[in-house]
């Protein structure tokens, strides 16, 4: 079985996999957008941008010009499967209005796009930088909780921090989510299936800071939330929970996660498929049977 670190350092492989509640939507190996997200497009949930929001700085009082209205809304109007005209515009807006109301907006596409682009470093500084002005914002917090701990490798500086900040980013989108109540202009079905899935992106990131750690049995809990939140997500949870199960002798339950994984087409599923077998001879030799 390869390495888990040859997956975890490759944050490029679940750029497509966040989710976005505010013109962010998700979208795997290029394919269309998930239908939770896409139906959110342009709504704004957990992220409450008004005047009257004491946690928003003054600058955003002040109306917008009409050119910088306009020009937010070609941003906006960009493709989430254009990353690289989305960041281009974006910077260009912020420099041309660094105080611009839209910030909050602007930043949390970045952080999608920048990790679609695998743009890491960028992708942190302007997710802390919209957790300033929206430290609630759990679109942002469980995307960050999810990708810090997929980019620790063996050379990583203080890795230990960057667990322990993960943890702290994951830990409150998953309780800022649970305390969500449903806003305007969303149906039942779109908001329940918004939570799942930030809630499954928090446990996956959860999940991976046990894996880290060495703590199996924690990270098999985790990661099992994540796949039942939202079971069509991402092949890399199902990965990872094959390699914990695995690394706990449960090779049957390992076999089964790495079957999922291999339905996803992918730089995976010949790892997975491999997986798979060989765990499965690994239960059968037990004297276990293969489900």
């Amino acid at each position: 079985m390869k390495s888990s670190r040859r997956l975890l350092s490759r944050s490029g492989a679940i750029a497509g996999l966040m989710l976005c509640w505010n013109g962010v939507a998700a979208a795997q190996g290029g394919a269309a957008a998930g239908a939770a997200a896409a139906s959110s497009t342009n709504k704004t949930i957990a992220r409450d941008t008004s005047p009257l929001n004491p946690e928003n700085s003054l600058e955003l009082i002040k109306p917008p010009e009409h050119q910088e209205e306009a020009a937010y809304r070609t941003f906006q109007a960009v493709s989430t499967e254009d990353p690289k005209r989305k960041i281009e515009l974006g910077e260009a807006l912020l420099k041309k209005y660094p105080i611009t109301q839209y910030r909050p907006r602007i930043y949390a596409a970045l952080v999608a796009a920048y990790l679609q682009t695998n743009q890491i470093q960028k992708m942190e500084e302007v997710g802390e930088k919209d957790l300033v002005l929206n430290p609630k914002d759990v679109q942002v917090l469980a995307m960050l909780g999810q990708t810090l701990p997929r980019t620790v490798t063996a050379t990583t500086p203080e890795p230990e921090k960057r667990l322990d900040k993960a943890e702290q980013y994951a830990t409150r989108a998953i309780e800022g989510t649970l305390a969500l109540k449903k806003p305007e202009g969303f149906t039942d079905d779109e908001f329940e299936k918004a939570k799942s899935q930030t809630l499954a992106i928090a446990h996956s990131g959860l999940g991976l800071v046990d894996f880290h750690r060495g703590k199996y049995a924690e990270a098999i809990a985790e990661l099992e939330q994540s796949v039942k939140l939202d079971p069509r997500a991402d092949p890399v949870n199902y990965y990872v929970l094959g390699v914990a199960r695995h690394n706990s002798s449960h090779f049957l339950e390992a076999a089964a996660a790495f079957r999922k994984c291999a339905e996803f087409q992918g730089s995976l599923q010949a790892t997975c498929k491999d997986g798979a077998e060989k765990d499965t001879n690994r239960a059968a030799a037990q004297g276990s049977s293969p489900k």
